[in-house]
């Protein structure tokens, strides 16, 4: 359910308004049909209580079978006409109280000339004419006699009412009077005017929707790319206000950010940088001594503190060393690479993978590869390696012949500082920054490390780099 419904701001915001037009526009039409209805009906009694009265006014001096001739030559199929000395309406309570005054009007309008009594019922359609007289619209005939063809055959299959007044003689005159046909809402005529309408305000909201969501989706990109890029180029204050105030705030965000990482960068490298001067006065010092257990121990100790400091300055100055992205032959860069490790061998040596150009910065990208690879020769003993390609991604997959890392921790060893050997030995414990350090690379090349245990066991670690355009 919650992939069905939308997940960004914009589309719940068009979504409430395109809702809105359809229930306003519905609503409009249903008040309008109402409306009409409601005034076809004061219509339709008007018309019958005229028609009644010149009917009466026209027959009430004359004898009973003038009424008849008179009722005869008046009458035809939609507006039927009789006089007779029973009523065509026998029921002398009326359906409603609309036709209940109605009749008491009649009763009291008509009695001047004579009547005494009046009836009035609603029947329904009886659907039995398509056009009055059988008449059949053809093709050479014009509009408004087509449109008048249209509306007789409308008023022929509309409901009726039936009147049904009393002369003083006894003799009932008894008449038809069809109900105006309630055309449709919606028409073809006029559904282009609501489709283009609609369309308007849709357009109109889409493009207010994007001006006025532009601040968020700007600073959703740009916090994105910060995240990925710090040093990303600033994004420009253009635009309306708001727009301009938000890019300040981002732009300003970045700055403090930059700086804050770089101060602490530089104050690495240089502790790290700082730590190699006495260390060189301990190691010519250390040379004076005669060669005892003491001397080696201490040479030990001083080569691993070489080592960490070395870690350390490669990891601080990272983001620090400026250098240019450059297209990179990624398979010779990979080969260049195994060649300087005995324990790494090529799954698909024989099938070498052409046209492997990805855009990073070379000397990044080599420290990223050949820390996967120390990493998966310290810990596994060997390295199985195998390159390729699918959907523009470059893969290039390590395996190890270890023990694996437990599922728990797969993502936790890209900390930094975090290793899961806890000896102090450095050959083989390590610093625990080498994946930190791979995984930052591949990520400012718009790539990514990941790890996993293989089926047929070890270790396998995936680097996937964009291939480039």
């Amino acid at each position: 359910m919650r992939r069905i419904l939308p997940q960004t701001l914009p589309v719940w915001v068009l979504l409430i308004v395109i809702a809105g037009l359809l229930i306003s526009q519905i609503a409009t039409l249903y008040i309008v049909s109402h409306d009409r209805a409601a005034a076809n009906d004061v219509v339709d009694l008007y018309r019958l209580n005229d028609r009644a009265f010149s009917l009466v006014q026209l027959m009430h001096d004359a004898t009973p079978e003038q009424r008849k001739a008179t009722a005869s030559g008046l009458f035809n199929a939609t507006y039927a006409l009789t006089v007779s000395n029973t009523p065509a309406v026998t029921s002398s309570i009326a359906g409603d109280d609309e036709l209940a005054e109605l009749e008491d009007i009649l009763v009291g309008r008509l009695s001047k000339f004579g009547i005494t009594d009046a009836r009035v019922r609603r029947d329904p359609a009886t659907h039995e004419a398509d056009a009055p007289g059988g008449t059949v619209a053809g093709p050479d005939i014009g509009q408004v006699e087509r449109d008048l063809l249209v509306l007789a055959a409308d008023f022929a299959q509309s409901d009726k009412l039936t009147a049904s007044l009393r002369f003083a003689d006894g003799q009932w005159l008894n008449f038809t009077e069809p109900n105006t046909p309630a055309g449709p809402i919606l028409s073809f005529e006029s559904l282009p005017l609501y489709a283009l309408i609609a369309g308007l305000v849709v357009a109109s909201s889409i493009w207010s929707l994007r001006r006025l969501t532009a601040p968020y989706r700007m600073m959703e990109t740009a916090v994105k790319r910060i995240g990925e890029d710090l040093k990303s180029p600033p994004i420009a204050e253009s635009g309306s206000r708001e727009v301009r105030t938000a890019a300040k705030a981002v732009n300003a965000m970045q700055a403090r950010l930059r700086a804050y990482v770089e101060d602490r960068e530089h104050l690495a490298a240089a502790l790290a940088h700082d730590l190699r001067t006495p260390l060189t006065r301990m190691r010519l010092r250390l040379e004076l001594l005669r060669n005892s257990i003491v001397r080696t121990a201490l040479a030990h100790d001083l080569a691993d503190i070489e080592g960490i400091a070395s870690s350390v300055i490669d990891f601080a100055t990272f983001e620090v060393t400026e250098e240019k992205s450059e297209r990179i032959d990624f398979w010779s860069l990979v080969e260049s690479i195994a060649d300087g490790f005995e324990e790494v061998s090529f799954d698909n040596e024989y099938t070498r993978s052409r046209g492997l150009i990805c855009v990073a910065r070379p000397v990044a990208l080599r420290r990223c590869v050949t820390n996967l690879v120390q990493n998966a020769v310290t810990y596994g003993k060997k390295a199985h390696l195998s390159l390729r390609q699918s959907d523009r991604i470059i893969t290039l997959a390590i395996r190890d012949e270890g023990p694996g890392i437990p599922q728990a921790e797969l993502d936790a060893v890209f900390g930094s500082f975090v290793r899961l050997e806890q000896s102090r030995n450095r050959q083989t414990g390590g610093l625990g920054l080498g994946l930190t350090i791979a995984r930052n690379i591949a990520r400012s090349a718009g790539g990514e490390v990941s790890l996993s245990n293989h089926p047929d066991g070890g270790l396998l670690t995936e680097l996937r780099l964009p291939l480039a355009v």
